[in-house]
């Protein structure tokens, strides 16, 4: 059998417990120069630079003449999707379309904070938003109906995709098909570094967007932050990670079975099972075997890889305290509660990107249907980010309005204030010569 990577967290020290924390995108200064010539390439050379590296990194058909898909390309997918997968993709755009709607903000409040002065917010959504949907390692129409609902409930006026073309220079068609449902149809030709450029930059092609969002490989994470000062680069959603937390009232082979979930995504995955339990220990240890024989090659490979690494295996606590101590250090993008009673753990778990509860929750319904947003941020900014949400598409303006009679009592305390500070103008704004011109007004 695969020699599983196993742990005995009581007896790691300080250092050792560190390391189980880091993911692979930990250290991304290789991936920061690796990208820096393509991100000078796209911004100098535009369209001509997006194609020519489709063509040597994607080993695409790309062109300057294609890099858009286009109208004819999208009813195609419709013809090329079996009506099973485009009936799914329905099914989880209406739930997360109703969970997205009751996130959205009113447009506007105002709270009378004294008589007569009146505070508040306006929401506006942002004007462009770019929406990356990876495809690498496999096809994303989930990421596509996740990153686009938000964006359209919101109401930005320009939402375009980009995504990474196939060898024959396509978009994946379940892609275009969840685009088109969730109301997205700018969709580009472009993955990668090059995406993130060409979208900060743009291109003769590619509008340039003020925010990107969505999950990519360390390129594209490396990317993001090279660019951070050109584009808003949105929530840090890195390569996959799963944690499943398991008490003694599952089996250990229920805990193996969703512990693959996120470990088949790509070898830069992380995937922990932590549990008190030997039994359960045991028990996932014997199924894992069972379970990939189901599997496919690929996705076999990729998990073995996981879990037999660094960034992934099986963690043995002392106790059900000591497991929520180790899941809160390790901040997860997606924690699985898995028991017969999950809500007697959730609110000792303060750091999680997502928590889905109980034994008929697996993050394949998180991540497909269910209707939360599976964009989640990653390498533990779980503990000041949360998901992709409808605020992450619009911008928060401040409120203000004092009426006449209100006025004097303000400006008597900000004029003291203004005056402490040693701002002269600011006192001078709220002083006896506002009140001349104010009653030249009346």
């Amino acid at each position: 059998m695969t020699n599983v990577s196993f742990y005995e967290y009581a007896k790691l020290n300080t250092e050792e417990k560190k390391a189980l924390l880091r993911r692979s995108e930990t250290d991304l200064s290789g991936f920061i120069e690796k990208v820096a010539p393509i991100i000078e390439a796209v911004r100098t050379e535009g369209d001509s630079a997006v194609a020519r590296f489709g063509r040597e990194l994607d080993r695409a058909d790309v062109s300057e003449a294609n890099i858009k898909v286009t109208e004819a390309e999208f009813d195609e997918a419709f013809k090329l999707v079996d009506e099973s997968v485009i009936e799914s993709i329905q099914f989880g755009i209406s739930n997360i379309r109703t969970f997205h709607e009751e996130q959205k903000p009113e447009a506007m409040w105002l709270k009378e904070i004294r008589p007569g002065a009146f505070a508040g917010d306006r929401f506006t959504p942002i004007q462009s938003v770019a929406l990356y949907v990876p495809r690498g390692k496999g096809s994303f129409p989930s990421v596509t109906m996740m990153t686009s609902i938000p964006g359209v409930v919101a109401g930005v006026p320009s939402l375009a995709i980009v995504t990474p073309p196939a060898p024959d220079g396509k978009v994946d068609a379940a892609t275009l098909v969840a685009a088109r449902l969730a109301g997205v149809e700018s969709v580009y030709k472009v993955g990668g570094a090059q995406a993130v450029a060409a979208v900060a930059y743009g291109t003769e092609t590619i509008k340039p967007a003020l925010k990107i969002v969505g999950p990519g490989s360390p390129w594209v994470v490396a990317a993001k932050r090279s660019l951070s000062g050109i584009i808003d680069t949105g929530l840090p959603a890195g390569p996959s990670e799963v944690m499943v937390l398991a008490d003694d009232t599952v089996h250990g082979g229920l805990a193996a079975l969703d512990l693959l979930i996120e470990a088949e995504h790509g070898p830069d995955s992380s995937a922990y099972l932590v549990t008190h339990s030997q039994r359960v220990v045991d028990e996932a240890l014997a199924a894992l075997p069972e379970h990939w024989a189901k599997m496919t090659e690929q996705r076999v490979e990729f998990s073995k890889t996981v879990l037999t690494g660094k960034t992934g295996g099986i963690v043995l606590t002392s106790s059900i305290e000591e497991s929520y101590d180790f899941v809160n250090a390790y901040a997860p993008e997606h924690l699985e509660l898995l028991s017969e009673q999950p809500f007697v753990h959730l609110g000792h778990i303060t750091e999680a990107s997502e928590v889905l509860m109980g034994t008929h929750t697996p993050v394949s319904i998180g991540n497909f249907a269910l209707g939360p947003n599976a964009v989640l941020p990653t390498s533990r900014w779980a503990r000041t980010f949360g998901p992709l949400s409808v605020s992450d598409f619009v911008k928060r303006s401040s409120i203000g309005y004092v009426t006449p009679p209100a006025y004097p009592e303000f400006a008597k305390h900000s004029y003291n204030l203004a005056l402490y500070e040693g701002f002269s103008s600011h006192a001078l704004a709220v002083s006896p010569v506002r009140d001349a011109y104010l009653k030249k007004d009346s």
